[in-house]
């Protein structure tokens, strides 16, 4: 049983919004410290970043504007915690306490996956889908029941009729959706929204492709300062996920659909 949102579902339109400013961030910055929390919907969009780059409001505002279009946008910009960017000071280290868990996907997230995209291609409007077994349940904005009942006749298609649906029927909140984004591998940290030394992204990620590759799940966990993890220095941990948030296209990518 598994469940996938599309790009354009609240939470995933904050997802984006927290992963394009993280994107800004190491435009702006070699390597940025920063951390990003979203709330959006009904025509507000509210923005707190703990960050050491200066990044002004209007770059912020244009980021929400291309995504969610023309919103209200409150932007608060903080320092980070001493304690915490004295841990970076000297050397790479983890930037948080955590458990991280990677799973090998299953055939069924590995189905629901290519149908939610497919969807997605031609209705690039807010859409949930589930699947559980034989049991397809297709949740789509802006588009006609009979349509995709064309394509397919065995789901349970929109049960309330046909809606609209995005941030001005709902809201949005950075890093609700982790069961989508990571399927069985979630734990208790967040994906988006923050820089490469923190280790619910970069442990995160590591362990997901680890599991990917060997095929069995993996089980990690890290203090705040280590500076090894899984027999590894810290920094390669960093370097690998860096290297997979670089070929996918960066943060604001990974925020689309998240590990799969």
């Amino acid at each position: 049983m598994i469940e996938k949102v599309n790009p354009n579902h609240p939470d995933k339109v904050a997802d984006r919004i927290a992963g394009a400013i993280v994107d800004l961030g190491y435009k702006l910055h070699e390597n940025p410290k920063i951390a990003v929390e979203v709330l959006i919907g009904h025509n507000r969009c509210f923005i707190i970043a703990e960050t050491n780059v200066y990044i002004n409001y209007n770059e912020v505002k244009a980021i929400v504007n291309r995504i969610a279009g023309d919103v209200t946008t409150t932007y608060l910009k903080v320092s980070q915690d001493e304690h915490l960017a004295n841990n970076q000071k000297e050397t790479i280290k983890c930037g948080d306490n955590g458990i991280f868990k990677g799973v090998p996907l299953t055939e069924e997230q590995s189905k629901l996956s290519k149908i939610a995209r497919k969807i997605y291609d031609k209705y690039k409007s807010d859409g949930k889908y589930i699947l559980d077994n034989d049991k397809l349940i297709i949740c789509q904005s802006c588009a006609r029941t009979e349509e995709l009942l064309k394509e397919y006749p065995k789901a349970i298609i929109n049960p309330l009729g046909d809606w609209t649906g995005g941030i001005n029927v709902d809201t949005g909140a950075t890093n609700r959706k982790l069961g989508s984004d990571m399927a069985d591998s979630i734990t208790g940290g967040g994906l988006h929204g923050k820089d490469l030394s923190k280790a619910d992204v970069s442990i995160n990620i590591y362990a997901f492709l680890k599991a990917q590759r060997t095929g069995k799940e993996v089980n990690l966990c890290c203090a705040i300062g280590d500076t090894e993890v899984d027999g590894k220095p810290y920094f390669e941990i960093v370097n690998i996920a860096k290297e997979y948030i670089n070929k996918i296209g960066g943060f604001e990518k990974l925020a689309e659909w998240g590990l799969f």
